[in-house]
């Protein structure tokens, strides 16, 4: 993937987008449910991942 295409989101991006708590965003993180990266302490997003993660889960 080339890195300049992506977005990258923080954890106050991602639960307004998904209209989540931030602490139900934090619990999905930990638990490997959802696409995310954390570097050092931060949290981090590709939007490309979530979306594509958004898609799949609606199959279900």
């Amino acid at each position: 993937m080339d890195i300049t295409a992506m977005e990258i989101m923080n954890p106050d991006d991602v639960s307004r987008w998904f209209r989540i708590p931030k602490s139900t965003l934090y619990k999905l993180c930990l638990a490997g449910q959802i696409p995310s990266k954390k570097i050092g302490k931060h949290w981090r997003f590709d939007r490309g991942e979530l979306e594509r993660w958004f898609k799949e889960k609606e199959n279900f």
